[in-house]
């Protein structure tokens, strides 16, 4: 039998029930991100930090994130522990807001409040409002902090190598009836010691992930093309002398492009499922985009760059960092002198670092009004 959650529902006020507080994964809430939301408990936020549009309500849905609800609110949807601290005692978790429950805001004396509610019968003998216990389906899980299913493709695929480690890597030296390319459910046969593991990442060979300020090369980046399975091993070690090498042979089980020869293997890792939530840096941080992950040349909203800065810098999984397109000179036509006037460089998104290494960053770019291309810049939200 499915497990139940029971939620007291009158008016406004439905707390969460503990039982499922205990049962729920512990995600991580920063002592800072709890200090700003109990600043706040007491009296909430200012109107003027509500969005122009802010509902009066909203019942949570599937497919709800805590930064598409923190947006519906909020002028910033990374100030989520204000939307956490409208009310502290009820939202005692911001990562146990589920679908179905219902976002009440409460405005008075120059402050808004969030309250959580379910609705209720109103279809009552004396025409009052009575407290009932309404039974929802546990089968519901808590809403995601981020769009999980732009995230989830990329947590294990998009890698920065400190090294090129990959040049010493197997690789895949032949194909069925000499093919240049490797279709899923095919085979292909692989140089190299491949016996460590079952399940292996193909990588195009690494690329050098360049510094646009000073040309430094942070780190190689690994671009995923697939995962092979073993299913026989050749030879595990080659001599200088040998004249003839029997390769491993590996099917290939997953490709978000065709493989092709001298791509390289690493073994499978364990699929990252740390948590995070959108926070802004607590220490001013700013850098530039140094690549665009894959092959293009610009990046939209919901695809992935490469940052200059990782976590010697202070970069942490969760940042929201601002994107700020470099202002462009015109020539004053109103003067005689006609000078060039440099213009103020203009905010152009905002990006969620959802993976970081010692010197580069891996950030998706949450919404933006102009393409983005390496070398622009960012800063703290």
């Amino acid at each position: 039998m499915t497990r139940r959650q029971l939620a007291l529902a009158a008016g406004l006020g439905a707390l969460l029930p503990p039982g499922l507080s205990h049962a729920a994964p512990p995600y991580p809430v920063t002592s800072q991100q709890r200090n700003t939301a109990q600043q706040v408990a007491s009296q909430g936020v200012p109107l003027s930090e509500l969005a122009p549009n802010a509902p009066d309500s909203y019942t949570v849905k599937r497919g709800d994130t805590l930064w598409g609800i923190s947006s519906l609110f909020l002028r910033s949807p990374w100030r989520w522990p204000e939307l956490w601290g409208m009310n502290l005692e009820q939202i005692r978790n911001p990562h146990l807001i589920y679908p179905g429950q219902l976002l009440v805001l409460v405005k008075g004396d120059g402050y808004a409040k969030l309250a959580i509610g379910q609705p209720v019968d109103t279809g009552t003998r004396d025409g009052q409002l009575h407290p009932h216990v309404r039974e929802i389906e546990s089968t519901d899980l808590p809403i995601s902090s981020v769009p999980m299913h732009l995230l989830m493709p990329f947590l294990n695929d998009a890698v920065v190598f400190e090294q090129d480690q990959l040049t010493m890597a197997p690789r895949i030296a032949a194909t069925q009836e000499g093919r240049m390319l490797v279709s899923r459910g095919e085979e292909a046969y692989v140089r190299g010691d491949v016996s460590g593991a079952r399940q292996w990442q193909i990588f195009r060979p690494a690329r050098p992930i360049i510094d646009p300020d000073n040309g430094v090369v942070l780190g190689y980046e690994g671009r995923h093309v697939g995962v092979a399975q073993v299913t026989a091993l050749g030879d595990t070690t080659e001599r200088e002398d040998d004249k003839v090498v029997h390769p491993s042979t590996v099917v290939i089980t997953q490709l978000r492009e065709e493989a092709t020869l001298g791509d390289r293997l690493l073994p499978l890792p364990d699929s990252d499922k740390a948590p995070f939530v959108p926070h802004a840096p607590a220490q001013p941080l700013s850098g530039r985009v140094a690549a665009i992950y894959g092959d293009s040349l610009n990046a939209g909203q919901n695809q992935i760059v490469i940052l200059n800065r990782g976590a010697m810098q202070g970069v942490e999984r969760g940042h929201v960092l601002a994107l700020w397109r470099a202002g462009r000179q015109r020539m004053d036509t109103t003067s005689p002198d006609r000078i060039t006037l440099q213009l103020p460089d203009q905010r152009s998104g905002l990006m969620f670092v959802f993976r970081v290494y010692q010197r580069a960053s891996f950030a998706l770019i949450l919404q933006t009004n102009d393409p983005v291309r390496v070398g622009e810049r960012f800063t703290a939200p």
